[in-house]
């Protein structure tokens, strides 16, 4: 009997000693796991840090540059203005050859960007786009309608960016 409980006795040792080693591979399998899944997140972690300086790079460059455009498409105006002081000196009539130049370079300008005026005159008063700023007597012109514009409104895409300012009949 006591044969039999030696042989139980290293069963059961060996057993544990089954079951330690079975532990200690489980361990260090949960150990690899978990080095993996930090070294994971650390390069997910360095990978978002280098996309939002990248985007706060590209950001900044966006509001740097954000009127280039506008600025390049302002510069035959420049021009235009240059070229009008240089050919005024000695005759005014030059001068106004200028301006319209100019004129008709802003105008391009304004309607290449979206910009447009808005029509005003012998129209019906809108406070949706006019400002009245006077009111006048009038047997030509309608009641509530537009006598006479003071300043240009416009529209930028269909938005008042400036309402025109208006004389409406009474």
């Amino acid at each position: 009997m006591q044969e039999n409980e030696v042989k139980e006795k290293e069963l059961e040792e060996e057993a544990v000693e089954v079951e330690k080693e079975k532990e200690q591979e489980e361990t260090e399998s949960l150990k690899k796991k978990a080095e993996e899944a930090t070294e994971k997140f650390v390069r997910l972690q360095a990978e978002f840090q280098n996309y939002k300086k990248r985007t706060e790079k590209e950001k900044a460059n966006l509001y740097k540059f954000a009127n280039e455009k506008l600025m390049v498409d302002l510069l035959p105006l420049m021009d235009n203005m240059e070229r009008a002081i240089i050919s005024s000196e000695g005759s005014t009539e030059k001068v106004v050859d200028g301006i319209k130049m100019i004129k008709k370079s802003l105008d391009d300008f304004f309607e290449k960007n979206g910009v447009k005026y808005i029509e005003s005159v012998g129209k019906p008063f809108d406070p949706e786009f006019h400002h009245a700023v006077m009111t006048e007597e009038s047997d030509e012109v309608e009641s509530e309608h537009i006598i006479e514009e003071l300043q240009k409104g416009y529209m930028l895409n269909e938005k008042v960016i400036r309402y025109s300012m208006v004389k409406v009949s009474k």
